[in-house]
């Protein structure tokens, strides 16, 4: 496994209202501008199937892989030779939220998918969970 970013927040707001936008799939560009849009077939539940669509590049098949409420929201993404890991995670502290989100990857093709990918997520994670963080803490106020 490779891991392409990490990155952690710590925020004023509650974990529950992090978990609220992972789950709102057409919220998602609002805090990720890479991402054009994402959509989920059914209910949002542990094993769902979606399609995100970024910006740049083909739609990509995903499966929501953990969905525990207001803790964690972890998506993952099949290419040709490889799995890409989004996963999000919120823990309760000092009345805020620690925040943190990785983006891995594992296969027989991580090598090349992450020469092409792997500088992106480095740069966006951190911008995105920025946002994410700003635009929770103004809605909460």
């Amino acid at each position: 496994m490779k891991t392409l970013a990490s990155c952690t927040a710590h925020s004023t707001a509650p974990p529950a209202s992090f978990f609220a936008k992972w789950v709102d799939h057409a919220s998602w560009n609002e805090w990720s501008p890479d991402c054009e849009w994402v959509r989920v077939d059914g209910d949002v539940v542990q094993g769902a199937h979606g399609v995100l669509k970024p910006t740049s590049g083909p739609k990509v098949k995903f499966e929501i892989t953990t969905l525990r409420p207001d803790r964690e929201y972890t998506d993952t993404s099949s290419l040709p030779g490889a799995s890409l890991v989004f996963r999000h995670l919120a823990t309760e502290r000092d009345g805020g939220t620690d925040l943190a989100v990785s983006v891995t990857m594992s296969g027989p093709l991580t090598f090349f998918w992450s020469r092409i990918m792997g500088r992106g997520f480095a740069e966006s994670a951190p911008a995105d969970l920025a946002r994410l963080v700003d635009i929770v803490e103004r809605s909460s106020v």
